[in-house]
Formats: C-alpha cells, structure tokens, sequence
C-alpha cells in the first residue's frame, strides 16, 4: 500500500501543470546580457525609426500615392508589428534579466509574431506580382492596380494572416505543460512552445505544418518565373537590365526575410544535434534583420523614396 501511494504520489507530481515559462539570453554570457542590449536596442531604434519614416514620407508626400509605395508602407507596418512584438521580452531579458513569462503572454506574443511574419510574407508577394505586372503591362499598370483594389488586397491579406495563425494561442492553450518550461529563445514562437508540452501535440504540429506550407515563398518563385519570361522577351539589352533593376530591392527584402526563417524552420523541426547559439543568433537575425535593413535597401534603391527622405531632413 505504501509503495502504491509513493509511485500515486510521484506520477501525479510529475503531472503539476507548470505556470510560468522562462526565456533565454545567450547562454554563457548571462553576466554581460547588458552590455549585449546596447547593440541590441540601437538596431530596434533605427528598424523602427526607418520604417516610422518611410511610413511618414509616404503618408506626407502625394507623388508617392502610388500603389508601389502602399505596398512598401504595408512592408514597414509588418516590420514595425515585428519590432514591437518581440521588444518587450527583449528588454525584460537583457536589461533586467527577468526570464519569466506566463503562459498567456507567451501565447499572446507568438501569435502576434507568426501574424505579422506571415502578413510581411504576403505583403512580399503582392509586390512580386505589383513588379511582374510593372514590367508586363505598364501601360495598363495604374488602371488595374487602382487604389481600391490595392487598398482590398492589403485588408484582405490582412485578415487571412490572422486568421491563418489564430488557433495558435487556443491550441497550445489545451496543451498541459510540465516538467519543462525552459524556451530557445528572447521570444515565443509556436514550434518552441509546443516541444514543451507532455500531452499529444499532434494537432499542433500538423497545423503549424500546414502554416508553414501557407507561406507565400512558392509564389514568389513563380512570379520571378513569370518576370523572367517577360524580361527576356524585351529586345534591348538596356531595357532588360533596367527592368530587372526595378526588382533588386524586392529581391534583396525577399532574401533578408526567407533566408533565416527557413533556416529557423529547419532547425526546431528536424535538427537533432542543433547548437543553441546558432539557433539564437538565427531567430535575432529573423526578428531584427529585415526590419533593420528593408528600410535602407528601399531608401538606397529607390530613387524617389531616397530623394524625398534626403528632402524631408533639409539635405539634397
């Protein structure tokens, strides 16, 4: 009977439904975590002042109502969602070193990061088809792609994002969490807190799956298939080069952003033997790069954006 009630006794502790989960620094350099922020915190600043003021000369400037630039301000809102997503555990890390976070918040957070990493996704693929269709009919360009229409397709996939990615929190909330609640990262993602779980998370997997599978990188491909086609169609050679030239900073967005998330991906679903600090550099270079760096390619790329920054700081 004794016996009976110690394996009871063990097997319903081992059950206790933990309450708080704990996020990571960099491991091993926890006592230098403040220093480390410095850098951190100047790359937030200028991510969120660069797409605040690429928002704020689209906004304020009338020759740029066009709809290449409404798509470029819909690029800074996701990227600005990104930035301010993670920011507050970033802080609560690396300045005050308070690693705890409750399962509410954690899930509250990851679906604020998933939403906006999908909408940049689908935000990147209406300007492949924006530039495909700048190349292939610009003579048709401004009556198709008309305001409202622009204005329809920015709502609409807005809505799909955080539809695609609401039944996170739910799911995860139906999980019991015990024994580990020790994350990979500054921040929740969905793949990272589903490892924690010790009931079925089948569901969760297949679903976070599936949302990868959602994302919008295939179709991209194919457009730059289809702006390919088209360019290489166009007699001159100069006019095939600045053809091309109108996707180079599209194509440098689309790089900053796949390239770690997929990476990222890769790593929490099928990497076995994964060092944990190529895993955190990888998720700070999904969070910080691309909204980091958009703004500057846009502004170093794009004439007329460049132009009207340089003017709106009194410089020429």
């Amino acid at each position: 009977i004794l016996i009976e009630k110690f394996i009871m006794h063990t097997l319903n502790s081992s059950k206790i439904e933990i309450t708080t989960f704990f996020l990571i620094g960099i491991p091993g350099l926890e006592h230098v975590h403040i220093w480390i922020s410095v850098p951190i915190c100047l790359m937030y600043l200028v991510a969120i002042l660069g797409n605040c003021t690429i928002l704020f000369v689209i906004r304020t400037e009338p020759s740029l109502h066009a709809p290449m630039y409404y798509f470029l301000s819909m690029l800074a809102v996701s990227d600005l969602g990104l930035s301010l997503s993670s920011l507050p555990t970033m802080l609560r890390i690396f300045v005050f070193n308070a690693t705890g976070i409750s399962p509410n918040a954690c899930f509250a957070q990851e679906f604020f990061i998933h939403g906006f990493t999908d909408m940049e996704s689908s935000v990147l693929l209406i300007m492949s088809f924006d530039r495909f269709l700048a190349i292939r009919n610009p003579l048709r360009y401004s009556s198709i792609l008309t305001n409202a229409r622009v204005a329809k397709m920015g709502l609409m996939f807005l809505v799909k994002s955080m539809l695609l990615v609401l039944p996170f929190p739910f799911t995860l909330k139906k999980l019991t969490y015990c024994r580990k609640s020790l994350l990979s990262h500054y921040y929740c993602l969905h793949q990272d807190v589903m490892k924690l779980a010790c009931s079925d998370n089948t569901v969760n997997f297949f679903y976070g799956f599936f949302v990868a599978l959602c994302m919008d990188s295939a179709f991209i491909a194919v457009s730059y298939i289809f702006i390919l086609k088209t360019v290489m169609g166009i007699g001159s050679h100069k006019e095939r080069l600045k053809a091309l030239n109108t996707c180079v900073s599209h194509i440098c967005a689309v790089l900053i952003f796949y390239v770690p998330i997929i990476a990222l991906a890769s790593m929490h679903r099928f990497g076995k033997h994964k060092s944990p600090v190529a895993m955190i550099l990888i998720a700070d270079i999904f969070l910080l790069v691309p909204p980091l760096m958009n703004p500057i390619v846009y502004c170093v790329k794009t004439r007329q954006i460049r132009e009207k920054v340089w003017g709106k700081l009194g410089l020429k």
